[in-house]
């Protein structure tokens, strides 16, 4: 009897130890996938969504699903909203942000700990007012029984993404502070809070009339410390606010979810998972081969390869560093191979990495369409003549290097029957641009449609043309589109709740009449402007620039009577300066990494492609027709 007692003691035992493992299993799989699967559903879906509403307007126009194109578009919407929070979760998680660090990392590793915990409470807080006051928007909703437009929801679910979202990046916060608790030592620890709390003493000593220098005070304190500048702009703006009473609290959450119910700035995700799904697979070789048997027997041959395809390939990612890293795998070490310097190398594929952000579909564009409140087509016409332009200078200047350093490519001549079989090997790559642009100026598909109908496209020949796609690389390509979406997206909903303030406070004319004051010569003022952004490019990210300066700075253009489409590719291409200049030139960063260089060696070869970007940049500010002549036949 006590033999059978024991045993049975024994085999509960295993039981709940099993059932204990099985637990934590279901809690780690919860832990690492839960806003991945929730993420990669619904580009799945929002994709389905908007190529259904496409081909049900031109091939299927007597289906008539309860006005489709209305409800089809609130639906991708508020997943589209739901998507980005749950990937910013991600993105907290795996620490990936748009931030600067070249200030703190010269900092000691004891002193980088204690910023990065007073970072983290400033976050958490912020988190938890976003979380507080999101509630109550929601319990206000239900109470007044506010339904959406078109499927009659109560808009208390769509809102809700927002706290949800917080609750979840909260989590993450915690858990990434959990892990580095482990080497943060107890005064380390004590100087982060005591950090944090002489950030917070301006809040209670302040004038409630200092709204502008507390807000651009904060700013730029919490971008030096290296936070996120996503939760800078947020954070800046509720520590004015608390100190100022400027504007109600509960304006966060609303705003939070407002700014980005926007059907025009789906585009960016679209485009960012099209790239991704077509940038590492056989379309990128394909248009490589296209490239080499144009080009490939001229002097450079390799380098003007990288060229051209860079220039194929941003119409179709929309995106710098997306282009290098796609172009640069396969061709940075092929150059090194065949003799080309290192260094050189790697810059005319950073440089020519820039053309993503310039050359139509382009998502800084669209961000500086949204923000700017103009349209994404003429932007995206816009950009076609610069991207153009600045991709056959580059050539041109590189052609000239490798034909005086000797480098030549492993062909001799041009072999027409050999460029038009890879030519017909690369259609359905070619197709892509095509599709895109000819879709939006036919006036078939708007900018986000046409952005959704790429990605489709991209995902069923990967699948089922070149098979180079299964669900795995579906999924993982898709869940990064998520994180890297969801970056851009929170830096425009951090970047609409700090512009309110802007915005009351009149920053934008004081600005205006400031610099109106030095000269009233158009020449002088773009030069000012120009010589600013370049400034700002050195050290902060493309698109967190376009979010916080278009607001302020393009108020000054149109006074000066510069067309806001021409100002736009102004602002971009030197922002696409940017990418290639340290401290942050991302491109530099993506190159050297790929080809296992010092920063130092890849800016040696940079000089002469560097001069011709800035000489590119004087004729497209000064000469306005080269961005606006295309636009002017489109009107």
């Amino acid at each position: 009897m006590e033999q059978g007692s024991l045993a049975e003691v024994q085999e509960n035992i295993s039981a709940s130890i099993e059932n204990t493992t099985v637990f934590k299993k279901i809690v780690r799989f919860i832990d690492q996938r839960f806003e991945e699967i929730f993420i990669v559903l619904g580009f799945l879906i929002f994709i389905l969504l908007i190529n259904f509403q496409v081909i049900n307007r031109y091939l299927l126009p007597f289906i008539n699903v309860a006005n489709i194109t209305t409800w089809t578009e609130e639906i991708s919407r508020y997943i589209f909203i739901a998507v980005s929070f749950l990937g910013a979760s991600l993105a907290i998680k795996k620490r990936e942000s748009i931030q600067v660090n070249a200030i703190v990392k010269r900092l000691p590793k004891n002193i980088q700990s204690s910023i990065s915990l007073a970072n983290t409470i400033f976050m958490l807080y912020f988190s938890y007012i976003m979380i507080r006051y999101g509630i109550e928007l929601i319990t206000f909703q239900f109470d007044m029984n506010q339904l959406s437009p078109a499927l009659g929801v109560p808009m208390a679910v769509p809102y809700s993404a927002v706290p949800i979202g917080f609750a979840l990046i909260i989590l993450r916060l915690f858990q990434n502070f959990s892990l580095d608790l482990k080497s943060l030592e107890i005064k380390d620890g004590v100087l982060g809070v005591m950090i944090a709390i002489a950030f917070i003493l301006p809040i209670a000593l302040s004038a409630k009339s200092a709204i502008t220098l507390l807000l651009f005070g904060y700013f730029i304190l919490f971008i030096m410390i290296g936070m996120p500048i996503a939760f800078a702009l947020g954070v800046s703006t509720l520590a004015t606010v608390l100190a100022t009473d400027a504007i109600p609290i509960d304006f966060f959450p609303q705003t939070a979810f407002t700014s980005i119910d926007n059907f025009p700035i789906m585009a960016v995700p679209f485009f960012i998972a099209a790239g991704i799904i077509m940038g590492g697979g056989n379309i990128i070789k394909r248009l490589l081969r296209l490239s080499d048997e144009l080009l490939g027997f001229l002097p450079g041959g390799l380098a003007l390869v990288a060229i051209v395809t860079c220039m194929f390939f941003a119409a179709i990612s929309g995106s710098g560093p997306a282009t290098v890293a796609a172009i640069g795998t396969l061709l940075i070490p092929a150059m090194i191979k065949q003799g080309y310097n290192a260094g050189f190398a790697t810059a005319v594929v950073a440089t020519a990495g820039s053309l993503g952000v310039i050359i139509p579909p382009s998502n800084p564009l669209v961000i500086y369409g949204v923000v700017g409140q103009q349209s994404i087509s003429k932007l995206f016409m816009a950009g076609v003549m610069p991207g153009l332009l600045t991709g056959v200078a580059l050539m041109i200047v590189t052609y000239f290097i490798s034909k005086k350093n000797g480098w030549q490519g492993d062909q001799t001549s041009f072999n027409l029957k050999n460029t038009l079989k890879a030519a017909w090997d690369a259609r359905l790559a070619l197709l892509v641009p095509i599709l895109i642009l000819g879709g939006i100026y036919g006036g078939f598909m708007t900018p986000t449609e046409a952005a959704a109908v790429a990605a489709a496209y991209g995902l069923i020949i990967g699948f089922f043309v070149y098979k180079d796609l299964d669900l795995k690389s579906m999924y993982k390509n898709l869940a990064t589109a998520g994180v890297t979406s969801s970056i851009i997206i929170l830096l425009i909903v951090m970047a609409s709740i700090f512009g309110r303030l802007i915005t009351l406070e009149r920053v934008a004319e004081t600005v205006a009449h400031f610099v109106l004051t030095i000269s009233e010569n158009k020449i002088i003022i773009l030069l000012l402007l120009n010589i600013f952004l370049l400034l700002v490019g050195l050290i902060l990210e493309a698109l967190a620039a376009i979010v916080i300066l278009t607001p302020i700075l393009l108020p000054i253009a149109v006074e000066l009577g510069v067309d806001p489409i021409h100002f736009g590719l102004i602002m971009i291409f030197n922002l696409a300066i940017g990418f290639i200049t340290p401290p942050v030139g991302v491109n530099l960063f993506v190159a050297s990494g790929i080809a296992k260089l010092e920063i130092e060696e890849v800016i040696k070869g940079i000089g002469p492609l560097l001069i011709t970007m800035l000489v590119l940049l004087g004729l497209i500010t000064y000469v306005p027709m080269i961005s606006l002549w295309l636009v002017g036949l489109l009107e």
